[in-house]
């Protein structure tokens, strides 16, 4: 499969790649980082991994102006994309800044030869995270027989260009999380080679799932605006979940009603937001007690518990162990 991007307006390709279609454990892993700063762009940074088959882009950009990507994609391949959006604007006399509304999107596409732009806007700043791989590659993680994937596998042999969902959805805390486990991966040789491609499989597992929770088209019944305040209220949840707001108060600041809120919410992220606001707090109780060595007591309060033992309680029937013996 032959890969190259631009920017339109430079004379340079920000990368081409001409990669093998077939999937091989004995093609080694290979990567490559660049930035730019110049004119419009504010911010440009990008780091590429690729090998037999693979190709993955994980790219941080931010430009002055309006501007496009071109892109040029040669062969059989399917992508799974992911793009994360955020505006800031300047605010009152003492120029502070304060965080708009900004979103995450994906999707798995099937593109058997294609070039194209992305438009891209200005004082935007965009991460976009992507992930091609060759037909057989693909097959290679995902049996081509599985009912998973059953219409979108009918398309890929019709040779037409399409996507697994009809509409791009919404990303799943457990989605950035996997992304960051690729993004933060600090092994190198085949023990990278093993867990890019486990981290992989487990994304596209998330993307499926997600898909399969929309059976009864329930995502579909929502606006492109109330989307967007769904995703508020998970962002909401994020930064706050050791004191997260109860639904009427969320219902409220994100202008969306709690019938809504509580339908979408479990539709696009697969949880109840009671479900959610637990996952973070034990998420975050783990890694506080494993990784940074604080003491039961003190991560009680941080992940936001009045008791010890109302912890202990939470922590036993989320991870089937106390606190105290996961350190032991």
């Amino acid at each position: 499969m032959h890969i190259k991007s631009k920017i339109e307006g430079f004379e340079d390709w920000l990368f081409i790649e001409e990669l093998p279609d077939s999937y091989n454990v004995q093609t080694p892993l290979a990567e490559k980082s660049m930035t730019i700063k110049r004119p419009p762009v504010n911010q440009f940074s990008n780091h590429m991994i690729s090998s037999g088959g693979l190709f993955l882009m994980n790219v941080h950009m931010q430009f002055n102006e309006p501007a496009s990507i071109l892109f040029e994609i040669e062969g059989e391949t399917v992508t799974s994309q992911f793009i994360f959006y955020e505006q800031k604007q300047t605010m009152d006399d003492k120029q502070r800044t304060k965080k708009m509304r900004g979103g995450a999107r994906h999707n798995i596409r099937y593109i058997p030869s294609l070039s194209g732009r992305y438009e891209l806007q200005p004082d935007v700043v965009y991460n976009y995270f992507l992930i091609v791989l060759s037909k057989e590659y693909y097959f290679h993680l995902i049996n081509q027989d599985s009912l998973l994937h059953a219409d979108f596998v009918q398309e890929i042999k019709n040779g037409k260009y399409t996507s697994i969902s009809a509409q791009d959805l919404l990303v799943s805390h457990e989605m950035k999380q996997t992304i960051n486990d690729i993004v933060e991966c600090k092994r190198a040789g085949e023990l990278k080679r093993l867990h890019t491609e486990s981290k992989i499989l487990e994304l596209l597992m998330l993307q499926m799932e997600q898909l399969q929770n929309d059976q009864h088209d329930e995502v579909r019944k929502y606006t492109n605006l109330e989307q967007e305040k769904i995703e508020q209220a998970r962002d909401i949840l994020d930064q706050d979940f050791a004191n997260p707001p109860v639904l009427p108060v969320l219902s409220r600041m994100v202008s969306l009603n709690e019938f809504k809120l509580k339908r979408g919410f479990k539709a696009y992220f697969g949880t109840t937001i009671y479900g959610y606001v637990t996952r973070l707090k034990m998420e975050r109780a783990r890694h506080l007690l494993v990784d940074q060595k604080m003491t039961i007591r003190e991560v009680t309060y941080e992940v936001g518990f009045k008791h010890q033992s109302h912890l202990s309680e939470a922590f036993k029937k989320y991870f089937g162990i106390l606190p105290s013996e996961i350190r032991s």
